[in-house]
Protein backbone atom coordinates (compact mmCIF):
# COMPACT_ATOMS: atom_id res chain seq x y z
CA UNK A 1 0.00 0.00 0.00
CA UNK A 2 1.29 3.45 -0.88
CA UNK A 3 2.24 5.94 1.81
CA UNK A 4 -0.58 8.52 2.10
CA UNK A 5 2.00 11.34 2.26
CA UNK A 6 3.18 10.38 -1.22
CA UNK A 7 -0.34 10.20 -2.65
CA UNK A 8 -0.79 13.93 -2.05
CA UNK A 9 1.86 14.59 -4.68
CA UNK A 10 0.48 12.31 -7.38
CA UNK A 11 -1.25 13.89 -10.34
CA UNK A 12 -2.65 12.99 -13.70
CA UNK A 13 -1.66 14.44 -17.06
CA UNK A 14 -4.37 14.81 -19.68
CA UNK A 15 -3.03 15.31 -23.19
CA UNK A 16 -5.08 16.35 -26.21
CA UNK A 17 -4.30 14.84 -29.58
CA UNK A 18 -5.15 16.65 -32.82
CA UNK A 19 -5.74 14.36 -35.77
CA UNK A 20 -5.94 15.52 -39.37
CA UNK A 21 -5.77 13.98 -42.82
CA UNK A 22 -3.26 15.47 -45.23
CA UNK A 23 -4.04 16.09 -48.91
CA UNK A 24 -1.92 13.07 -49.90
CA UNK A 25 -4.11 10.79 -47.74
CA UNK A 26 -1.70 10.34 -44.83
CA UNK A 27 -2.88 11.09 -41.31
CA UNK A 28 -0.98 13.25 -38.84
CA UNK A 29 -1.47 13.19 -35.08
CA UNK A 30 -0.08 16.04 -32.97
CA UNK A 31 0.16 16.47 -29.18
CA UNK A 32 0.30 20.27 -28.79
CA UNK A 33 1.30 20.19 -25.10
CA UNK A 34 4.54 18.41 -26.05
CA UNK A 35 6.28 20.39 -28.80
CA UNK A 36 7.62 18.16 -31.55
CA UNK A 37 5.38 15.22 -30.69
CA UNK A 38 3.71 14.48 -34.00
CA UNK A 39 3.51 11.37 -36.11
CA UNK A 40 2.26 10.31 -39.52
CA UNK A 41 0.41 7.12 -40.36
CA UNK A 42 -1.36 5.49 -43.28
CA UNK A 43 -4.49 5.38 -41.12
CA UNK A 44 -5.83 7.59 -38.34
CA UNK A 45 -5.27 4.78 -35.82
CA UNK A 46 -1.67 4.27 -36.91
CA UNK A 47 -0.87 7.99 -36.58
CA UNK A 48 -2.62 8.14 -33.20
CA UNK A 49 -0.75 5.09 -31.87
CA UNK A 50 2.60 6.45 -33.02
CA UNK A 51 1.94 9.88 -31.47
CA UNK A 52 0.91 8.34 -28.14
CA UNK A 53 4.03 6.15 -28.07
CA UNK A 54 6.25 9.14 -28.85
CA UNK A 55 4.53 11.24 -26.16
CA UNK A 56 5.16 8.52 -23.58
CA UNK A 57 8.84 8.31 -24.60
CA UNK A 58 9.20 12.08 -24.23
CA UNK A 59 7.56 12.02 -20.80
CA UNK A 60 9.75 9.11 -19.68
CA UNK A 61 12.87 11.00 -20.72
CA UNK A 62 11.68 14.13 -18.90
CA UNK A 63 11.06 12.08 -15.75
CA UNK A 64 14.52 10.51 -15.97
CA UNK A 65 16.13 13.92 -16.42
CA UNK A 66 14.12 15.48 -13.58
CA UNK A 67 12.34 17.86 -15.96
CA UNK A 68 8.88 16.44 -15.14
CA UNK A 69 7.24 15.94 -11.78
CA UNK A 70 8.09 12.62 -10.15
CA UNK A 71 4.51 12.73 -8.81
CA UNK A 72 3.08 12.00 -12.24
CA UNK A 73 0.83 9.01 -11.68
CA UNK A 74 -1.03 8.62 -14.97
CA UNK A 75 -1.29 9.94 -18.49
CA UNK A 76 -4.52 10.02 -20.48
CA UNK A 77 -5.06 10.98 -24.10
CA UNK A 78 -8.15 12.62 -25.52
CA UNK A 79 -9.07 13.91 -28.93
CA UNK A 80 -8.91 17.67 -29.32
CA UNK A 81 -12.21 19.34 -30.15
CA UNK A 82 -12.38 20.48 -33.76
Amino acid sequence: MADSRVLGYLHNMNLSVELEQEEDGRWIADVPALPGVMAYGKTANEALSKAKALALRVLAERLEEGEASAGLSSVTFGMAAS
